[in-house]
């Protein structure tokens, strides 16, 4: 007597058959987050999601304008022309527009305490305008100013 029937265990799956269904996932996964990411998919509002009221609140521009600072003897050029706005919260400008003189002061003391290597160098404007951002936070108190956008930085 012979058994017919075998014992033999059943055929594993192929790699392909494993790899196609992991690649799919991994690749619809990225696709939804760079989706949703990016802007393409906006999802729905939480109430209170205070961190989507704060990008979306409304803001206004306070001028600098016409900030002349001479600069020291061992530069190349005698002066720097400045002018900025200065990007606050729309509730407080008129209170950001009374503090002018107070943002024209920092500007002035922080630009004339500089080195005319500092400001001469090509990648000088950038390292400068977020060190001049964070003067202008810290004077106006709060969250009232955003961001600093200059408009002028001339060398004469």
């Amino acid at each position: 007597m012979t058994d017919t029937s075998t014992d033999a265990p059943p055929p594993k799956p192929s790699f392909l058959r494993r790899l196609v269904p992991l690649a799919a996932a991994v690749v619809l996964g990225g696709a939804g987050f760079f989706a949703t990411w990016s802007g393409l998919v906006d999802l729905p509002r939480l109430p209170g999601d205070t961190a989507r009221d704060a990008e979306e609140a409304a803001f206004d521009f306070v001028p600098i304008r016409g900030l002349s600072v001479p600069l020291g003897p061992g530069s190349q050029v005698s002066e720097l022309r400045f002018s900025a706005d200065i990007e606050v919260r729309a509730e407080s400008h008129a209170e950001m527009t009374r503090m002018i003189p107070r943002f024209l002061d920092v500007l002035n003391g922080f630009l004339r305490a500089l080195e005319p290597e500092e400001i001469e160098e090509p990648a000088a404007l950038v390292r400068l305008r977020a060190l001049m951002l964070r003067r202008l936070q810290v004077v106006a108190g709060g969250d009232h100013v955003r961001d600093l956008l200059i408009t002028e930085f001339v060398l004469r």
